[in-house]
């Protein structure tokens, strides 16, 4: 019987949680299968796919292969369309299928913070492949109005074009004015490691919800700065957990055994 086989690619990706998470699952699931993480560019990966058998279940995807991969992809879900990017390749008879579970993991992480309420509105710190994932998310989170906030204009100005939440009021909002991002009723920031740390200033008096996708270092400066203003945050690695949470049951076919693969993680972080 052939051994089933996934990974996650990306270039760097020695800093990467995944292997922990897949393989917690399965030894949880009872599955003999292995997951490795392999260091692949955007120039390797058409070489490394043309090159995977009918041992490979799946891959995982990092950036900045979830928008490389999508011309080399059979199909691809609805997700991936709406926001641009796989993190997810799944391997078929007829191809190479494309998901995005980032906005499932989003959506998860906040949903599942104790004290939880439907915001009235959402912000988005940043504008690149994991804030796509995050307005897109926010229309499962039903706000009557998001923002979007990025150094680069432009850059925010096309994702609320490509990305919008219908029935939600969406605006770009000036990176001078982070204060307005942070006064929603829930913030999401993308931003890798700390660079939002030159941005805790702008944290109101009455913060209310933050999810920092960072989870290196942990906590971010923001994320400390928000828990002193009063402010709940979620922490970015719940987001990991739950969209790899995901990535199990589209690769394996059964129910995610998230406790066995939060307490791995939990354990990897210290």
């Amino acid at each position: 019987m052939i051994r089933r086989r996934a990974a996650v690619l990306g270039h760097p990706i020695s800093h990467s949680l995944s292997p922990v998470l897949h393989r917690a699952a399965y030894a949880a699931l009872g599955l003999d299968w292995a997951y490795e993480a392999v260091d692949v560019t955007s120039g390797q990966l058409p070489e490394f796919l043309a090159g995977m058998d009918e041992s490979w279940a799946g891959l995982s995807l990092t950036m900045p292969l979830k928008q490389t991969v999508l011309s080399l992809l059979a199909s691809q879900s609805q997700t991936v369309a709406e926001t641009g990017g796989a993190n997810t390749v799944l391997v078929t008879p007829a191809g190479f299928a494309g998901h995005n579970t980032d906005v499932y993991g989003i959506v998860t992480a906040l949903r599942r913070h104790p004290g939880f309420t439907p915001p009235r509105t959402v912000a988005i710190i940043g504008a690149g492949a994991t804030a796509a994932s995050a307005l897109v998310a926010a229309r499962q989170l039903g706000p009557r109005a998001v923002r979007v906030c990025a150094r680069r204009p432009e850059a925010a100005a096309d994702l609320v074009a490509r990305a919008a939440p219908p029935g939600a009021s969406v605006s770009a909002v000036p990176w001078e004015r982070v204060a307005d991002a942070f006064s929603a009723d829930t913030v999401v920031c993308t931003l890798p490691g700390d660079a939002a740390e030159a941005l805790t200033g702008a944290i109101p008096a009455s913060a209310g919800l933050l999810l920092d996708v960072s989870y290196h270092p942990w906590p971010t400066t923001l994320a400390a700065a928000w828990q002193r203003a009063g402010g709940a945050v979620v922490a970015g690695h719940r987001m990991l957990l739950w969209q790899a949470a995901r990535q199990v049951e589209l690769m394996t076919g059964h129910p995610a055994p998230v406790s066995a693969m939060a307490e791995a993680l939990d354990a990897s972080l210290g």
